[in-house]
């Protein structure tokens, strides 16, 4: 317990799913948790139920939003200790069927929305000198996924500029490291149709898909002071799944 005591955490995408339960599970180890979402009704109402954390409507990919929200948060304490970009969407198509639309909206907030969310908060942890930043990939960015040309080139996106960034903040005291996930059974997944949940489960060692708190503890150790010389680190969280 306390492992966060004293930390200011931002967590984007915050409001529902991992995010969610990565805010209870920092906000459990005595960190004062930020949550940045779209979804003002589901974020308001996540941090009412926890200590020592509040809600602030942001979209990751508007760097006028994200700035503001910094300067706020500075303003407030003074600090930012973590950042976790968790933020995501799916807009699923093959090749030959995805509209130009649905590669710039997966774009925009799965791979731009963690550059400018990173650039803004490492700003702040450059001047004090420290500071955590895990990024959210995906296990599909290491070995590709039916459908998910965007989702898979911004997931591949962030395991470049995780290794980039822990180069350029290292030796400013900034660690950044990234989680790979498998397949989490998220309220998203539930909806997947149960012979292929099956054959999800089917394909991992473990024999089951893994759940939000796998995710939230992972990125709660990289977070931690338990992984003082873990930069530049992708860590898989996928039960060994094989594809």
């Amino acid at each position: 317990m306390n492992r966060l005591e004293n930390r200011v955490a931002i967590i984007t995408g915050g409001a529902q799913g991992i995010g969610a339960v990565t805010a209870e599970r920092f906000a459990e180890e005595g960190a004062t948790v930020i949550i940045w979402d779209v979804n003002k009704e589901a974020g308001e109402a996540q941090a009412l139920k926890l200590k020592n954390s509040q809600f602030m409507k942001v979209n990751v990919a508007d760097t006028a939003e994200v700035d503001t929200a910094v300067q706020a948060i500075v303003k407030q304490y003074g600090k930012i200790d973590i950042l976790i970009n968790n933020a995501g969407i799916t807009r699923d198509a093959t090749l030959h069927k995805m509209e130009e639309a649905q590669w710039d909206a997966v774009i925009d907030i799965n791979l731009k929305g963690v550059f400018v969310c990173a650039q803004a908060v490492g700003k702040v942890m450059r001047e004090r000198g420290r500071g955590a930043i895990v990024n959210t990939s995906s296990i599909v960015a290491l070995y590709g996924n039916f459908g998910q040309s965007n989702y898979v080139a911004a997931k591949s996106g962030i395991i470049g500029m995780t290794k980039v960034w822990a180069r350029e903040l290292g030796s400013k005291g900034i660690r950044v490291n990234a989680v790979a996930p498998g397949f989490i059974a998220t309220e998203m997944v539930k909806s997947v149709p149960e012979k292929v949940i099956a054959m999800l489960e089917g394909k991992t060692p473990l024999g089951r898909l893994g759940q939000p708190l796998d995710i939230a503890n992972a990125y709660l150790f990289l977070a931690s002071d338990e992984a003082s010389f873990i930069n530049g680190a992708v860590l898989s969280v996928d039960g060994g799944l094989v594809l």
